[in-house]
């Protein structure tokens, strides 16, 4: 599977940066994975592909566990759905499922990163493996 995260903001620290890069490589024995960082919305449609099923991050609706995660990103992966974006930032796009983490609101670049540690977590539940080392 691939996974394309879309940030839109001016910045994100560089500390969320580098556990991002560390979740991205512990990721990489699962997906394939990658950020996008956009600093201006209208990039964002340039950018998406057309075939890729396009996951808005929100935080109007009632979020989900770490198990409803798994059991989505497993869903799209048995279903042939193999090309995921998810857009944190906008939902100024066509999209094709809203996913709340939180109700709560917070800075880009720590929603950026408990997405991708979700991400692996509902990796290392699908595949049966201990969360914790």
């Amino acid at each position: 599977m691939k996974i394309t995260i879309y940030t839109i903001s001016e910045r994100i620290e560089k500390f969320y940066l580098e556990a991002i890069r560390e979740y991205e490589k512990r990721l990489g024995r699962y997906c394939t994975i990658k950020l996008i960082h956009i600093k201006k919305r209208d990039q964002l449609e340039k950018m998406l592909g057309e075939s890729s099923y396009k996951i808005i991050l929100t935080n109007t609706k009632r979020s989900v566990s770490s198990e409803e995660l798994a059991a989505k990103i497993n869903g799209l992966g048995v279903s042939g759905t193999s090309d995921v974006s998810i857009i944190i930032g906008s939902e100024l796009v066509k999209y094709d499922e809203k996913l709340t983490l939180s109700q709560m609101g917070m800075d880009t670049g720590l929603e950026t990163t408990i997405l991708i540690e979700q991400l692996y977590r509902a990796f290392r539940i699908i595949n049966n493996h201990p969360y914790h080392k």
